[in-house]
């Protein structure tokens, strides 16, 4: 299996971490808080293969407050990686994490030992000490299985002080990236570029382009490419989408916006990257 494991860089007070693992998987260090989105770290999903080890280790990681599920599919939703995540966070600090997840998602985590569990519909908002959580709409579904289509889904904007990220989920290209721009404003969105082929995959996935275009509805200051190279999940070449996306960015004049992270590696984002006027808003 390729790829190589580090240790996560630790985020100073004010500072915003972002750690990738890989696929849609991201260690969010942020207020004071260290988060989970939708951490898999399993070799195997029923038939699919990881061709990407994770980045960073269990072993490795800090004591974590909280878990954010974008929806319930097997590349998302990971019940054994999740089990592993509760047992080391409590062998370090004596109590479980706290989960969130989108509406009628409860039933897959409830047996798993969380603390809690927070249940949200788009645009419900939860606060765990000076970070705020809002769960944002997609274009996309959500069943565990093909019959549970009453499962919800969506992406998060996570938010303490002027620090603010967008983890979108999975999604198809739409008009709600405009709307989470005006009520959010998110200074950092991660936004998949993978599984776009056939092409009607594309009716709730993006492809690069796609996700470039969902980028510029946002007006995001920085770009984090992820939903690429780990499961073979599509017909497009696994190695494609990270080059497609880096081109047609420098022909949109964008390339300095976009930050791919290797697995493992992780992106300070300090007080100073933060536009004026947000820290002056505290947005």
């Amino acid at each position: 299996m390729k790829g190589e494991q580090r240790e996560p860089v630790p985020a100073e007070n004010g500072e915003l971490g972002v750690t990738f693992i890989g696929h849609s998987s991201f260690l969010i260090q942020i207020g004071g808080l260290n988060l989970l989105v939708d951490p898999v770290f399993a070799n195997w999903l029923v038939v699919l293969r990881r061709l990407r080890r994770p980045g960073v280790s269990i072993r490795h990681l800090p004591p974590i407050d909280a878990v954010l599920l974008s929806h319930a599919h097997m590349d998302h939703l990971n019940r054994p990686s999740l089990r592993r995540i509760i047992r080391h966070t409590r062998r370090l600090t004596g109590k479980a994490p706290t989960v969130i997840v989108p509406w009628h998602v409860n039933d897959v985590v409830a047996d798993l030992g969380f603390s809690s569990i927070t249940s949200l519909a788009w645009w419900q908002s939860v606060q765990i000490g000076n970070v705020e959580f809002t769960l944002t709409p997609a274009k996309h579904w959500g069943a565990r299985k093909m019959t549970d289509t009453h499962r919800g889904f969506g992406g998060f904007v996570i938010r303490s002080g002027a620090q603010s990220l967008y983890h979108s989920g999975d999604t198809a290209y739409f008009g709600g990236f405009h709307e989470i721009r005006e009520r959010l404003a998110p200074q950092v969105a991660l936004l998949p570029i993978g599984a776009y082929s056939p092409d009607s995959f594309r009716s709730v996935h993006t492809s690069p382009e796609d996700a470039l275009r969902a980028f510029m509805d946002l007006d995001a200051r920085t770009m984090i490419p992820m939903h690429y190279g780990t499961f073979c999940l599509s017909a497009e070449p696994i190695d494609e989408p990270l080059p497609r996306l880096l081109v047609a960015a420098e022909e949109a004049g964008l390339a300095s916006q976009i930050l791919p992270l290797a697995e493992g590696e992780t992106k300070i984002f300090s007080q100073k990257d933060v536009p004026v006027e947000d820290a002056i808003a505290g947005r």
